[in-house]
């Protein structure tokens, strides 16, 4: 309706629930998923398992939620006064007319920077094929000598060290001592690994070092320890970190390990196993040798058996001649009996299995079985039906419509439907409704007889 001079303008009336929720449905298709960065206060999480907290910095804060099935898969545990990065929707919580934020992804903010520049300096190495697993050197099955780059007093090289006496104690092994964390560390290990390659002192390289934060292993994030990495003539293997821990370096070496003791197990073999197999070769040796020793030995006896004059050699070869020749025939006799006695067999059983003699047997079957489905079948609905008439006579016996069928009536107040047990529940003046069998009376009580008491 369009106002006019003579008609006012037609009032819209919200409610405060229906303005409200337009609003929230304004901001959450207004905005698109921010990123925001602050820090946590009031921080609470409730019985159902959500998080809610003030998301604040120095001049303003914000309202935030983080339901379960979000929270659950954060690696590290949110308190006050901890600095994050979060993908949030913009809300309002109609309830209390609250703006607010949904939180769909929360990290660090330390961690999640460095994250970031983890996965950009990776896409970008990769992209220029430094990763590629064709440029990868194979390892040494069995290495002259071994070196280890790492800090010659962290648990890396203790791990590596063990790992190396118990299954190959007989490696030499050379340490290049390095700091494996703090600015001078990826410098070091540049450094090193250049050395490493000229010197070519081993066949084969670990770089390791033992599990940290994502700051602590940040000098094998960095691009120029990838480069000389890749720029080392001598197949390095990466043991950084514990298992979930994944840096450039490692895809950078020629082979990655999940942890130092991991990369000691990769680069050597077994002791053990190789001793076993010498053993076994050893042995298999032995019996080779002297089974060949004993067919020698037989061929010689062998040949000296048969050195006979030619004359005496040509009797036996014609006598065995004859004697192949009447095998022979004797042979063909029997293998034609055979073939004849197995031709009228199979013949039989062609016969007996002939498609019309095996169809007839089938209808039949099918017949029987026919039978057999409808006698079940109407035993079945019998058994049924004598059941449902059972349960029928039952469920009418206990029934109240068969107790009012014998005269009974039920008695309720009519203005709360309470089923009347006792006089004194319906004084004077009560309006009391009665079912009977059939139909209902309401009456008014005028007097209650509460000393009555039927026997």
């Amino acid at each position: 309706m369009i106002p006019t001079e003579s008609s006012p303008p037609e009032r819209i009336v919200y409610s405060v629930s229906r303005l409200l929720q337009e609003v929230r449905q304004h901001l959450e298709t207004g905005f698109p998923l921010l990123w925001l960065e602050g820090e946590i206060s009031n921080f609470a999480r409730p019985a159902s398992g959500h998080f809610y907290f003030t998301l604040k910095d120095e001049a303003a804060q914000v309202r935030c939620a983080m339901f379960r099935n979000r929270n659950q898969l954060l690696r590290f545990q949110p308190r006050n006064g901890l600095r994050i990065l979060v993908r949030a929707r913009v809300s309002l919580y109609e309830a209390r007319g609250e703006f607010q934020l949904i939180i769909e992804h929360m990290e660090e903010a330390g961690a999640g920077a460095l994250r970031q520049a983890f996965e950009a300096l990776k896409a970008r190495l990769a992209a220029e094929g430094l990763f590629d697993a064709a440029d990868r050197r194979p390892l040494p099955s069995l290495p002259r000598r071994l070196g280890v780059i790492t800090s010659p007093t962290g648990a890396a090289i203790r791990d590596i060290l063990s790992v190396l006496a118990r299954r190959f104690p007989a490696l030499p092994v050379l340490i290049y001592p390095v700091p494996v964390q703090g600015e001078a560390a990826a410098p070091a290990i540049v450094e090193t690994l250049r050395l490493a390659g000229e010197r070519q002192e081993c066949d084969v390289l670990i770089l390791a070092r033992g599990g940290g934060s994502l700051e602590d292993l940040q000098p094998f994030n960095e691009e120029s320890v990838a480069r000389a990495i890749r720029a080392c003539p001598i197949p390095v293997v990466s043991g950084v970190g514990h298992e979930v821990d994944i840096t450039i370096a490692d895809f950078a070496a020629d082979r990655r390990a999940p942890t130092p003791s991991a990369a000691a197990e990769l680069v050597v073999p077994d002791r053990a196993e190789w001793l076993a197999r010498l053993a076994a070769t050893e042995r298999r040796l032995g019996r080779v040798a002297h089974a060949a020793l004993v067919r020698r030995r037989e061929r010689v006896e062998w040949l000296r058996q048969r050195l006979r004059h030619p004359g005496q050699r040509l009797i036996a070869l014609a006598q065995r001649l004859d004697e192949l020749e009447q095998r022979m025939g004797r042979a063909q006799g029997h293998l034609l009996q055979r073939r004849s006695a197995r031709l009228a067999e199979l013949s039989a059983h062609l016969r007996r299995h002939a498609p019309l003699h095996r169809l007839h047997q089938l209808q039949q079957q099918r017949s029987n079985l026919i039978l057999r489905l409808e006698h079940a079948y109407a035993n079945a609905l019998a058994r049924r039906r004598e059941q449902l008439a059972a349960l029928a006579r039952g469920l009418h016996t206990i029934s109240p419509l068969a107790t009012l069928e014998r005269g009974y009536a039920i008695a309720t107040r009519a203005d709360t439907g309470e089923i009347l047990r006792d006089a004194r529940q319906a004084p004077p003046g009560t309006i009391v409704e009665t079912r009977l069998a059939r139909g209902r009376l309401r009456s008014r009580v005028e007097a209650s007889l509460e000393g009555e008491k039927e026997e």
